[in-house]
């Protein structure tokens, strides 16, 4: 083996070099962006999967217990927008369905970071970091290492719609959301259908994803696209609410079938 000696990289050349060595971080991982405005700042780097899922990546080339809240702020604009950003990536074909996931490279982490990750309802990965330069050669050699994060013993959890609806205090909100999935459900009898998952219902035409509905105590919120390609979201507080939450599902879901 060649002689080397460790070196020292800022933040813009680990960047450069994570950018450039994705595959060397894990096997199918490919670079998509970087300095994207997210959160009130710009995320590091955005990657896919080979899964096709979303892959947030925060960079730091010292300890910095910190890099975790700020990781997750960027996670979080993400997840909220992931339908956009599948639009705006398209050629990535990444899946929107699929749960973001969350990616820190630093070359070493405290024990608290690693603890707290641990209890996180995030994917997510820690990767350590050592910056090679070989003899008479310019370049410099990058090698990743993940850092283990402890396991907890699984919960199981099971979801379905009675569960989200039954989480509605308030009957008439119940009842109109009851009936409001009832009537989806009509629209194209046999190619739609209501999943439950953590946190809300996704409503699928053909398999597709055109809405969602999460409930409260009180009311329910609605999510689609618009007829503007624009996502939209807001809660059903009223029968007026009721009608515009209608006519919003009923285009997306039409779009998907054009």
């Amino acid at each position: 083996m060649k002689p080397y000696t460790k070196a020292d990289v800022s933040e813009a050349q680990l960047e450069h070099l994570v950018r450039r060595d994705a595959e060397n971080i894990k096997r199918g991982l490919v670079f998509v962006d970087h300095q994207k405005s997210a959160a009130g700042g710009r995320l590091d780097v955005l990657m896919v999967e080979s899964d096709k899922s979303l892959v947030v990546a925060e960079l730091k080339v010292v300890e910095d217990d910190d890099m975790l809240t700020q990781g997750l702020d960027y996670y979080d604009y993400v997840s909220t927008h992931v339908e956009s950003f599948a639009r705006l990536y398209k050629d990535h074909s990444i899946d929107p369905t699929k749960k973001v996931r969350l990616l820190l490279v630093a070359p070493y982490f405290s024990q608290a970071l690693v603890n707290r990750c641990k209890w996180l309802d995030v994917p997510v990965s820690l990767f350590t970091y050592t910056c090679l330069k070989f003899e008479d050669e310019d370049d410099l050699t990058v090698v990743f290492a993940e850092r283990e994060i402890p396991d907890l013993s699984p919960k199981i959890e099971i979801f379905s719609v009675p569960d989200h609806l039954g989480y509605i205090t308030d009957p008439t909100a119940r009842t109109n959301a009851t009936a409001l999935l009832e009537e989806i459900k009509s629209w194209k009898p046999g190619n739609i259908s209501l999943d439950p998952i953590k946190g809300s219902i996704s409503m699928k035409v053909n398999n597709r994803v055109f809405a969602y509905l999460w409930t409260k105590r009180s009311f329910y919120w609605i999510g689609a696209y618009g007829a503007d390609g624009e996502w939209k979201q807001y809660p059903v507080k009223s029968n007026e609410d009721l009608m515009n939450a209608r006519v919003l599902i009923k285009s997306a879901m039409e779009k998907m079938i054009r």
